[in-house]
């Protein structure tokens, strides 16, 4: 028998570690890797390898917090989204916390800003780790650093 895998609902909290923050993310089952929103994406060498600068805004609806972030740049690779678009995006490998499971994974970043969600959970997260209930949101509650979110009115909080 495998691991018991965990039910999430279709919007959860996840704390990316690393760079100290944690976003509303969207399950996303559609999507073949993580996305995060990023802007003021910038390349740069480190010791001899390919590393990206990057600023957040962590919180919907606050483009006044900004986070800057810096990680190793994995990959660059052309992504098409549901409206058929393709754009060149950078690739990073980071952890992602969902709940008490923790996930290496790549991500690719993306100016998110007009999108309802900061992050986009794909299926290189979900695979063979967790189950998906449509109907639910923040099953696993709120990451530590956040007050607690609404999850029986299913309302959004602007954070």
């Amino acid at each position: 028998m495998g691991k018991k895998k965990v039910v999430l609902g279709w919007r959860e909290w996840v704390d990316l570690p690393v760079f100290g923050i944690a976003v509303k993310a969207k399950v996303d089952t559609g999507a073949k890797t993580c996305a995060l929103h990023a802007f003021r994406i910038e390349p740069y060498q480190k010791e001899g390898e390919s590393w990206v600068l990057f600023n957040i805004h962590p919180y919907q609806n606050d483009v006044e917090t900004a986070v800057e972030c810096h990680a190793r740049l994995v990959d660059q690779r052309d992504v098409t989204d549901s409206g058929g678009h393709t754009e060149q995006r950078y690739v990073i490998l980071t952890t992602i916390s969902i709940g008490a499971e923790q996930v290496e994974a790549e991500v690719t970043l993306t100016d998110r800003e007009c999108m309802r969600f900061r992050m986009l959970l794909g299926r290189n997260v979900l695979n063979n780790r967790f189950l998906v209930d449509p109907v639910k949101s923040y099953l696993l509650g709120p990451p530590f650093r956040k007050k607690q979110v609404d999850s029986d009115s299913g309302e959004d909080e602007d954070l």
